[in-house]
């Protein structure tokens, strides 16, 4: 689907049509609030985002990335316990977007951030939100439904952070509006386009993140309660901003879901410590604040993280450091877990976009 910045502000009722697909919200999901802000747009200057005078070579890098999260997939699917009760509702909303027809490519949705008939709409709503009209810098993760709120993110002026899919090759980048054009800002909200343009950051960087925008599989309106696909990045990038400081408690999580992703089954209390629940939850047809009194992960939970993950992840390996060097103490290891191979690349992991 084509981003475009030249979208005019609506609001739907349900049912309505969005191409071929009709729209029927369960009844479930009460619409609770809606901001009707005006918004901002910038003109985005033109500019180059190379790093460096090494040639990028996008296909190599995008042929690598469809084959590893294949794999990384089809290792999911291999590990996951079908009675365990989260992969019992995953695969209820997986098998419901499939057999509804609810989902975009990439397709099957089974072990995805499904990227539902809609998003683009529930991006508008996102956009139209009080805390996203304010927000200097928005982190949003890499996974296809949540393209058009990169896209707006950059639209508005915004500096947008944003992680290589999985952690695979570092942490954050930064993209900034002055190393775009306007033939090259689409391009930046795709998991090529950060590698390509952005640029690096680290562990040190000082940035203040105003909102987190985070993809789900299910999420319960009443409780804020959520479930992503199953490998747990999210959270870890939570607990990494956690610990650079660039986050707290205060700053609000929104996720954007099909209708059909609302469940009230998820059991707050068999949730773990660093699960991250929502605050806001935005959907083609409504706009839902879950009021969450379940409390957010404080940082990384060094006893939760097995070695297999922490060998993967770089950024990981030298926080740890970093942490055994400032105290002086050896930090705990998590139990040990079947993971799939991961991507070795030039590219740091994650990208910060800027206006």
């Amino acid at each position: 689907m084509q981003l475009s910045g030249k979208m005019d502000a609506f609001r739907l009722s349900y049912p309505f049509t969005v191409g071929s697909n009709n729209y029927h919200a369960p009844s479930l999901c009460a619409l609770r609030s809606l901001s009707t802000n005006p918004r901002r747009w910038f003109k985005v200057e033109a500019g180059s985002g190379q790093k460096n005078n090494k040639a990028f070579d996008a296909a190599a890098f995008e042929e690598e990335r469809l084959a590893l999260d294949a794999e990384a997939r089809r290792a999911m699917a291999e590990a996951a316990d079908p009675k365990a009760w989260k992969w019992v509702i995953r695969k209820r909303i997986w098998d419901t977007m499939e057999a509804s027809n609810f989902a975009n490519n990439p397709r099957p949705v089974h072990h995805r951030i499904p990227n539902f008939v809609g998003a683009s709409v529930a991006a508008q709503k996102m956009q139209e939100l009080d805390v996203f009209q304010v927000a200097q810098c928005v982190k949003v993760n890499p996974d296809s439904p949540q393209k058009q709120v990169r896209f707006l993110t950059l639209s508005d002026g915004k500096k947008l952070l944003t992680p290589q899919p999985r952690l695979r090759t570092g942490f954050f980048s930064i993209l900034e509006s002055n190393m775009l054009n306007l033939g090259t800002i689409n391009e930046a909200c795709t998991s090529v386009g950060v590698a390509k343009h952005g640029r690096p950051i680290g562990l040190d960087e000082k940035i203040k993140v105003d909102l987190i925008v985070i993809g789900s599989v299910a999420v319960d309106p009443w409780t804020g309660a959520r479930l992503g696909k199953g490998e747990g990045f999210a959270e870890l990038e939570y607990g990494m901003l956690r610990y650079m400081g660039a986050i707290d408690d205060s700053t609000p999580v929104v996720t954007s879901v099909h209708d059909c992703q609302l469940v009230d089954d998820i059991p707050v209390e068999k949730l773990l410590i660093h699960d991250v629940p929502v605050d806001i939850i935005c959907t083609p047809t409504q706009v839902i604040f879950t009021h969450t009194s379940i409390p957010k992960p404080q940082g990384i939970y060094w006893d939760k993280l097995s070695p297999e993950k922490l060998g993967q992840i770089r950024i990981l390996r030298e926080l740890k450091k970093r942490i055994e060097q400032e105290t002086g103490q050896k930090l705990p290891t998590g139990p040990s877990e079947k993971l799939p191979p991961t991507a070795q690349r030039s590219w740091d992991e994650f990208v910060l976009i800027s206006a």
